[in-house]
């Protein structure tokens, strides 16, 4: 569907805020691993359930980086549109030279997405723009215990760009191996969104497979770029991730 394509867009804004490089900032990189489990439930040719879960880990598999949990309505437009809201719980653990607390973070997130297909011969491009509303739990720190004691509202706005090419056959259909890569920017906003108005940018690389109509299998590089929201000793942290990343693609019919 030929929209809008604003995919170099999002480039030129990533590399711009990537750009403005400030020679005392805090490096840290991480060799992480992504496994997702991302779920559609039609309900009926118009509504369908989004039921996601994401293991993401440090030290490719040996230590926890987050747990992402995210479910939503979706209703279905002709010509491949879609528009989604949801709901995620997501757990950040302490992880890295400079984590940004010494306590898991807990956060409750409602999103409302965009979803369209496009395409350039045989390449199939897949837009997503996404705007999320996010709480994230404050910890008293001088609790003897664990305690959540406020709450910190950020707003942000997601754009992915996603390309797909069938490569034994000519379109994407059962039994079908493809390779895929995409760019996701994040771009924060609001009174709360302190320096990190770049707030990180997803890279993959991907192979995979698509067995059928209800299965599909992918896995390759992932890199992620973080500007941490608080700084050390008046320095900016950046967090450079990079490592392996598996997703299952389940699409279930009523």
């Amino acid at each position: 569907m030929k929209i809008f394509r604003p995919g170099f867009i999002a480039l030129l804004l990533f590399f711009f805020f990537s750009g403005n490089t400030n020679a005392q900032r805090l490096s840290d990189n991480n060799n992480i691993g992504w496994f997702c489990s991302l779920n559609t439930i039609q309900l009926n040719k118009k509504f369908s359930l989004w039921l996601e879960y994401q293991w993401r880990s440090d030290n490719l598999v040996t230590d926890w980086q987050q747990s992402l949990f995210r479910t939503g309505i979706q209703y279905n437009f002709k010509n491949g549109v879609s528009a989604l809201v949801g709901y995620g719980y997501i757990i950040t653990y302490p992880y890295g030279d400079y984590p940004a607390g010494p306590y898991t973070i807990p956060e409750h997130r409602i999103f409302q997405q965009l979803v369209w297909n496009d395409a350039i011969g045989r390449v199939g491009l897949n837009h997503r723009i996404r705007l999320e509303q996010r709480y994230l739990g404050k910890i008293d720190q001088k609790a003897p215990e664990y305690k959540v004691d406020d709450w910190t509202y950020l707003n942000r706005v997601r754009y992915q760009l996603r390309a797909t090419v069938p490569l034994n056959k000519k379109k994407l259909e059962d039994k079908t191996l493809f390779a895929a890569a995409y760019d996701e920017l994040f771009i924060g906003f609001g009174k709360n969104v302190n320096q990190n108005i770049f707030d990180q940018n997803r890279i993959g690389l991907l192979l995979g497979y698509q067995f059928n109509k209800t299965l599909r299998i992918e896995a390759g590089f992932l890199n992620q770029t973080v500007q941490q929201s608080g700084e050390i000793g008046n320095r900016e942290v950046y967090q450079y991730n990079n490592g392996a990343i598996v997703n299952i693609y389940t699409n279930l019919f009523n």
